[in-house]
């Protein structure tokens, strides 16, 4: 069902609704006023009488040529006069004795002859005035009174009816436009909605929409540059490979294996670099990251020096890295997978960048209460200028052309900035390079 529709039937019958309960009342109310009026003019109508009645003497109706007197009737309307002894004295119908005859004071109901009268009974000076209303006559009388109460009543109504389909007709006409305008629209673009003469209710719906295009047109410039960046990265290492290829076939003995070497270390490269884009294309891409494990800081070090140490030498494996005797007791928030690729990537750029005969320090600092904790890694290499260190975290940038995919800086940086930290550099005019990376920590 279209908004249009819900809100014309919603609003509508809570309109009819409402104007019925309105009317119901309004009838009820109508009604009782009016019986309680016409009661009134019929007990009124008696009074009136019998004080005409009592105003006459007593030798008036001795003397008088008919001892009843006929009073004219009126449609609808009947009277009688009853004596104290109980005689009739005046009467405007003289066919009407049971419906007239004297009963109980006050109002009551009487039938005779399929005929409905509303009666009243009134006793003053002991002369007993007896009044009646046909009801069919009151019945007319009361639907002419509803029919002109409820067709206002219809008209205003279906007035309403009216005047809410405009309303709700041209209060959605910003939103039929919108949808045409989105309609079309290009499937690839992604330039912001316009909310100029929009309503100020739908605008926060168009700033949502906007910055969810902006999301989208982002998540598409980092997979466009992801795709781009991956061909012609892995298109120098494939080429390589098949060149080695080519030239061991052609070979024989310590040429041709030579050339296989060179292969194999193409195809170490290539996965390496894959598997850092891999990695990068899910930090970058993931909504969630959640392996199910504490990342505490000893535990994300040791793994981290475990990870590097690998490509290192058995005999190297525990000079290289300087570490604490102890660890900080902090948990990082960063799932424990990320926090140690994270760290692993400084070692390993640490190792790879730092000279083999000199020692690289890894530390962790934080006071208790703190909001985070920085690991930092210090080799004692000759360090890099500053137009280099403002390149570092780019993709694919390289100091040396021979080492390393370019990637695990950038990584570093995707990651840190993922979970609200932070990765910075320092290279000391004395030599020397430092990495920082800043890591929220849980609250304890």
């Amino acid at each position: 069902m279209s908004l249009r529709s819900r809100l014309l039937l919603t609003l509508g019958l809570t309109l009819a609704l409402l104007w019925g309960v309105a009317a119901a009342w309004l009838m009820r109310d109508l009604e009782e006023k009016f019986v309680e009026t016409l009661d009134q003019r019929l007990a009124q109508s008696a009074r009136m009488v019998a004080g005409l009645v009592l105003q006459l003497p007593f030798e008036a109706w001795q003397d008088a040529e008919f001892p009843v007197l006929s009073i004219p009737p009126i449609e609808g309307l009947a009277c009688q006069v009853n004596s104290p002894q109980g005689e009739i004295m005046a009467r405007t119908h003289a066919d009407m004795d049971d419906i007239l005859a004297p009963g109980e004071g006050g109002h009551a109901y009487r039938q005779a002859d399929g005929v409905t009268w509303r009666v009243f009974t009134y006793e003053r000076g002991g002369v007993i005035i007896t009044t009646a209303d046909r009801m069919d006559e009151r019945n007319l009388l009361l639907s002419g009174v509803v029919r002109m109460a409820v067709v206002p009543f219809v008209v205003a109504l279906v007035g309403s009816m009216v005047a809410l389909w405009l309303g709700i007709w041209r209060g959605l006409v910003p939103l039929t436009r919108l949808r045409e305008s989105l309609a079309q629209r290009h499937p690839d673009a992604l330039a912001p909605v316009a909310t100029y003469g929009l309503p100020k209710e739908i605008r926060p719906l168009i700033d949502t929409l906007n910055a969810l295009l902006a999301r989208i047109q982002q998540t598409v410039i980092r997979e466009q540059r992801f795709t781009n960046d991956a061909a012609h990265e892995l298109r120098t290492p494939l080429t390589a490979i098949k060149t080695h290829l080519q030239v061991a076939r052609r070979q024989d003995g310590q040429a041709a294996m030579t050339s296989l070497n060179h292969a194999e270390e193409g195809v170490v490269r290539l996965s390496s670099t894959l598997d850092q884009l891999l990695t990068l294309a899910r930090v970058e891409g993931r909504l969630r990251f959640d392996d199910g494990e504490a990342s505490r800081v000893a535990d994300v070090a040791e793994h981290a020096l475990a990870d590097s140490q690998q490509s290192m030498s058995e005999q190297s494996m525990s000079e290289r890295f300087v570490v604490p005797s102890s660890w900080p007791e902090a948990t990082l928030v960063m799932p424990r997978e990320l926090a140690i690729t994270a760290l692993r990537n400084l070692l390993d750029n640490a190792l790879r960048h730092g000279p083999a005969d000199t020692p690289i320090a890894l530390a962790a600092e934080w006071q208790p209460g703190a909001s985070y904790l920085t690991f930092s890694v210090r080799d004692q290499g000759p360090g890099v200028d500053e137009a280099t260190l403002a390149q570092l975290t780019q993709r694919f940038w390289r100091a040396s052309k021979q080492q390393g995919s370019g990637l695990g800086l950038a990584i570093v940086a995707a990651i840190a900035e993922r979970f609200g930290g932070s990765v910075t550099f320092e290279s000391p005019v004395g030599g020397g390079f430092t990495a920082c990376l800043k890591v929220p920590v849980a609250n304890s």
